[in-house]
């Protein structure tokens, strides 16, 4: 009798990639090619990856800390820890120790991966917000649990919901959550004994609203019971290639993080660990960073608006989440012609159908580029 075919293998009877959507970026490259094509090159405003400088003091940090055979820690060395609540309770007002946080690599591993280390699975609800980062959905189906969006937490079944998602400022479309509101998630969760888990990666890039953390006092009374904030050194330090990021919150699902993690070798590298110490500690390159980004996005937002397109939310983030009223694939592909490439909106859920989002992270050259196409 042949053999069943191992895990993996195509012929497999269930193979995890299974439960998974397509990767979304895949369907892009047709696009991709026609915006190439363009006599002028691409103008890509995709996938908001950072394209300035790594900052030079962080840069020196990490050369500085290269001579690293031995292994690193999970946890990583206090002077880490102490840098990472230091900066939370500087930046965010967070009444944090150094034992209540746990850096990561990355925060998309940490999102992918937090539903299945906790434990969760079959019969398990993960809720995330109706417009949404694919990767809230992606770590439910990796563990079996059930995927559930909403508009308001109050649609909600509280006896399923295990693990309640929200991103402020949001990744696609860069609405900021008032206070009030991440309260009442707050309560919401509490009360139905769901850990809540804040995505607050783009909170230092509010430009119409300030971001606000739910480790904040007044927004968690206080106390980090039942809660965790996400954050990420990508986008305020231009660090996507180094993989910084922590999360922080609730001491017993931390220190619960931090066994799991031990047992499967999650460790950010030693260099790494130095260079977001330096970063932490540092708000010049921040604020740097900041006026570049601003001045890309009010000169892609005069020109989307020029082509008539209309901006809806996008008061924080490094992305505009832009209409034209049309279906977001034609969106996209009369913008390639331009050699101008976006994502479509429906990547992040069918509510986003007829939107599309713009990412300025591209240099200044490419920004004038795609401003003079946009307004010609």
């Amino acid at each position: 009798m042949p053999r069943a075919p191992f895990p993996g293998h195509p012929g497999a009877a269930r193979r995890v990639s299974d439960l998974l959507p397509v990767f979304p970026w895949d369907k892009l490259e047709p696009y991709k090619a026609t915006a190439l094509a363009h006599p002028d090159g691409l103008c890509d405003f995709s996938v908001g990856t950072p394209v300035d400088p790594v900052p030079e003091l962080i840069q020196k940090a990490l050369a500085g800390a290269a001579d690293a055979p031995g292994y690193p820690t999970v946890w990583g060395p206090l002077e880490l820890r102490q840098a990472i609540a230091g900066w939370l309770h500087r930046r965010c007002g967070a009444d944090v120790e150094p034992e209540q946080v746990l850096p990561t690599v990355g925060s998309k591993e940490l999102v992918a991966w937090l539903p299945g280390q906790l434990g969760l699975g079959p019969g398990d609800q993960v809720a995330y917000p109706r417009l949404a980062y694919p990767t809230y959905e992606v770590g439910a189906r990796l563990c079996g649990a059930e995927p559930v969006e909403y508009d308001d937490v109050a649609e909600l079944d509280g006896s399923r919901v295990r693990l309640l998602w929200l991103n402020s400022p949001s990744n696609p479309t860069g609405r900021v959550l008032t206070a009030d509101q991440l309260r009442r998630a707050v309560v919401w969760a509490r009360e139905h004994g769901a850990l809540l888990v804040s995505d607050e990666c783009y909170l230092e890039l509010g430009w119409e609203a300030e971001p606000v953390s739910v480790l904040r006092p007044d927004v968690c009374d206080g106390s980090a019971e039942g809660l965790l904030a996400v954050h990420s050194l990508s986008k305020r330090s231009n660090l996507a290639g180094y993989r910084a990021s922590f999360v922080a919150g609730d001491p017993v699902v931390v220190r619960e993080l931090l066994e799991i993690r031990k047992h499967g070798g999650m460790i950010v590298p030693a260099p790494v660990q130095a260079a977001t110490v330096a970063a932490l500690g540092d708000d010049a390159h921040v604020h740097e960073q900041r006026a570049r980004y601003a001045a890309r996005r009010r000169a892609l937002r005069a020109a989307l608006e020029s082509r008539g397109f209309r901006i809806e939310h996008s008061e924080a983030s490094l992305y505009l989440w832009a209409t034209r009223d049309e279906p977001c694939w034609e969106t996209v592909a009369g913008l390639a012609e331009l050699g101008v490439l976006v994502a479509p909106g429906d990547f992040y859920g069918p509510a986003g159908a007829r939107h599309v989002r713009v990412a300025f992270t591209a240099t200044d050259e490419r920004v004038a580029s795609a401003v003079a196409r946009l307004t010609a």
